[in-house]
């Protein structure tokens, strides 16, 4: 089945109760845990692209291609959907139909465009602008227009939230939904009353985003379910668990000079490792077709 309509049918499930956890990853190898542990999709965050990319900070840095080529490494890491970041389309309408061409090709199931003013920010970030939203409802008909496979996702945040309240947040979601997105990001709500407000507004799938100490009360896989969520990103807990993990190994590998109390518990060994990562898989090929001419 194609990744377009895998998602497709886990979206269709959360909307009859049954939620899909799609965690964050910032490469391939984290996508790759994510599959590993069980999920059945992924988030490419573009937090966590910046960050692992350019040692940067999320606030429009990257460029279409860089993405579209990070969104490729993901597809061909994993065998379970992508839902992939796409910023703001990385311009006007025309360049959304770009991005959206460019993402199909790259084999991730969604894109996710944002209503943001470039160079835009994190969805958490104060100081985020919104462009109007006549504009933003125009550009998710281009990215619809766009797609070859219907199974696509469209994924349309509005980031109003912060600036211009609950009410504009959800009008312009409405909007966005009136011009064909297939599920709805609305961005940093900042009470449990704004997220009953937001799953009932729409009759498409609605996402959750779970940022720890961010803008939107951190809430639990079930809680979001009875809160009416379908779909929930934990976008980039993996970042920051990575983050404070090597933290703590170099603080201890400076302190103490060696890493030999770290391998138990703390890492994947060397032969633990290269299993998870195919390496048996690569040896079988090399030995079948001839090229592993060691004995």
């Amino acid at each position: 089945m194609k990744a377009t309509t895998q998602l497709r049918k886990l979206l269709e499930k959360g909307q009859q109760g049954e939620i899909l956890v799609a965690p964050g990853a910032h490469d391939a190898l984290s996508a790759r845990l994510v599959e590993a542990a069980g999920f059945n999709a992924v988030y490419l965050t573009g937090y966590g692209a910046a960050a692992s990319l350019l040692g940067q900070p999320d606030v429009g840095l990257l460029t279409m291609s860089e993405m579209a080529y990070q969104a490729r490494r993901f597809a061909g890491a994993v065998n379970i959907p992508v839902i992939a970041d796409g910023d703001t389309g990385f311009g006007n309408a025309v360049n959304v139909q770009r991005a959206v061409r460019e993402y199909e090709t790259a084999g991730v199931a969604a894109i996710q465009l944002e209503d943001q003013v470039a160079p835009k920010k994190c969805g958490h970030m104060l100081g985020r602008e919104v462009v109007p939203a006549e504009e933003m409802a125009g550009k998710i008909q281009a990215a619809v227009d766009a797609r070859k496979d219907r199974d696509f996702v469209i994924l349309a945040r509005t980031d109003a939230r912060t600036n211009h309240g609950i009410e504009e947040a959800i009008r312009r979601g409405k909007l966005y939904e009136k011009a064909g997105a297939d599920v709805l990001f609305i961005e940093s709500p900042e009470s449990e009353d704004e997220m009953r407000q937001i799953t009932g507004s729409f009759n498409v799938p609605v996402l959750a985003n779970m940022l720890e100490r961010g803008r939107t009360p951190l809430k639990s896989v079930e809680e979001l379910q009875a809160l009416g969520y379908d779909l929930v990103i934990f976008c980039v807990a993996s970042t920051y668990i990575c983050a404070k993990a090597v933290t703590d190994y170099l603080r201890e590998l400076k302190k103490t000079g060696t890493t030999e109390h770290l391998i138990e518990g703390k890492m994947l060994p060397f032969p633990d490792f290269n299993r998870f990562i195919g390496l048996d898989e690569i040896r079988a090929a090399e030995e079948k077709y001839g090229g592993d001419k060691r004995k």
